[in-house]
């Protein structure tokens, strides 16, 4: 069996990443550090995680708007903790004019400097407290809940591709309410939208949960993410949602007038997902071909591949093909009509096979004057790939009954898709009851690991510290307490303390 990647899963699982998105045209390196050209592949994945994850979140209630990408400075320095946690990635412009160097450059502009430094949006929570704090007077004012798709720059030191790029793309939800119980209910109701859309629509399976104190999103009362498990068994933090309480009001002055005429100050949350959850479908789907994309978020469902002579009959061939492509538009898959591509570029058929096998198209056809004359189509499935004898499984159908079917096809193939990273994640999560099982299970040489899940007294601060240090010794992290548990019992496997939660351990991305 040959593979189309120059590199396996097995022998270098980072090479192999970087190897996907290289071959599959989904991004590449931009000329300047951490930032990524999406490339309209990629991109269209993206958009499809726009589509899907927007209209969920305006089913919940919540407007989408924009905030300028400059934030003053003096706006973080009122949230000493949030300004801290950002500190050490936040890019900021300090001149807004360039002049001659004289030597042929340019540099800024003595004469140009800011008033006050802007820093380029790591994320919103302080430009939009402001806006709240002007929108918000009275309790009728409440719940404030929007959402703007945009771009944040970290400054990030180690980079990769999707999973930690100083640009990136994503969603942040900020809402604003007249209760804690609501805002934690908001926070909550976020992340189950999120866990819905990993799930059902990127066939990612997820553990939704709590965070650790130390985990949490800077000036945050409470974080809770989805984990991911990647096929080398590390942890991928693919949304998060924080329940902020009145910390950033108070910084920010959001306060409103409630029924009985006090003045009392908001609570607020915010929750993002962003361009690393392509990360994670790369390294959850991928194989050693290349990517394999669900079909409710690939740009192209079906790729129709005509094997063209520069002969006569092509004519026709094509016409055979149109026919198809229009049976499919006529389709509805996910609700929504089937989208199927008529590749007709000048390259030969294989070339453009195996190019949409590593791109992950869920169905690649291939038509040829033979299938034309018997009235079929040959049929590859991106999920299952070869034949037990290894050869490539290419299954002759009848054309018209493949374009009636394929949405049933559609739907097995994202069904099947989960149900294998599903069955690996379950595999792959381990109970242990102490220190000495968690130093074991990730000794050196331990390959595709997983997760430990351990009994979790909750420690905080300098128990806390020490228990990161502990784990960090090991290049491992807490990933977050899983919601919907069984009751914890006997004692902490880091403190010796009786147990409140179970906890996730691994090693993460």
């Amino acid at each position: 069996m040959k593979h189309a990647l120059p590199v396996t899963r097995e022998a270098d699982f980072a090479a192999w990443y970087q190897s996907v998105i290289a071959e599959a045209d989904m991004a590449e390196e931009s000329g300047v550090r951490g930032c990524m050209v999406i490339r309209p592949w990629g991109y269209g994945i993206w958009e499809r995680f726009q589509r899907l994850l927007d209209d969920r979140i305006k089913a919940t209630g919540h407007e989408n708007c924009y905030f300028p990408v400059f934030i003053p400075l003096s706006y973080f320095e009122q949230e000493a903790s949030h300004v801290e946690g950002f500190a050490k990635e936040m890019a900021v412009v300090t001149h807004h004019r360039l002049i001659s160097d004289g030597k042929g450059g340019l540099v800024p502009d003595p004469a140009a400097k800011l008033e006050e430094p802007l820093v380029v949006r790591p994320t919103s929570e302080t430009v939009i407290g402001h806006a709240f704090a002007r929108w918000v007077q009275s309790w009728r004012d409440l719940p404030v809940l929007i959402n703007q798709w945009a771009n944040v720059v970290r400054w990030e030191m180690r980079t990769r591709m999707f999973l930690r790029t100083a640009e990136f793309l994503w969603q942040e939800g900020h809402t604003a309410h007249a209760t804690a119980q609501e805002a934690r209910e908001e926070t909550l109701k976020m992340l189950d939208v999120y866990r819905d859309f990993a799930e059902n629509c990127v066939a990612v399976p997820v553990i939704a949960g709590e965070k650790p104190e130390n985990e949490r999103f800077p000036g945050a009362v409470g974080t809770w993410s989805i984990e991911a498990m990647m096929q080398d068994g590390k942890a991928l933090q693919a949304g998060t949602s924080h329940f902020l309480g009145t910390n950033f009001a108070q910084a920010q002055n959001i306060r409103f007038q409630n029924a009985e005429g006090q003045l009392e100050h908001a609570n607020t949350t915010s929750w993002g997902v962003s361009t690393r959850m392509i990360g994670a479908l790369i390294m959850v789907h991928g194989d050693d071909d290349g990517l394999r994309v669900p079909p409710r978020v690939a740009p192209w469902q079906v790729v129709i591949v005509p094997m063209l002579r520069d002969a006569p009959e092509d004519e026709a061939l094509v016409a055979y093909c149109r026919e198809l492509q229009a049976a499919l538009a006529a389709q509805s898959a996910f609700g929504e009509p089937v989208r199927a591509l008529l590749d007709l570029k000048p390259v030969k058929s294989t070339t453009k096979r195996w190019g949409w096998v590593k791109k992950g198209a869920p169905l690649v056809i291939e038509v040829g004057g033979r299938d034309m004359a018997a009235g079929n189509v040959s049929v590859i499935r991106r999920d299952r790939l070869y034949r037990e004898d290894g050869k490539l499984d290419s299954a002759s159908a009848a054309r018209d009954g493949f374009a009636a079917g394929a949405p049933a096809l559609l739907a097995e193939i994202q069904q099947a898709l989960f149900d294998q990273a599903k069955a690996r994640l379950d595999a792959n999560i381990t109970p242990v009851g102490d220190w000495a099982a968690v130093e074991m299970h990730f000794a050196d040489g331990a390959k595709n690991p997983g997760w430990l899940e351990v009994q979790w007294s909750r420690p905080t601060g300098a128990r806390l510290d020490a228990v990161v240090e502990r784990l960090k010794a090991l290049k491992l992290t807490l990933r977050n307490a899983p919601m919907g548990q069984a009751a914890a019992h006997g004692t902490c496997v880091f403190t010796g303390d009786a147990a409140v939660e179970r906890v996730l351990v691994g090693r993460a991305y």
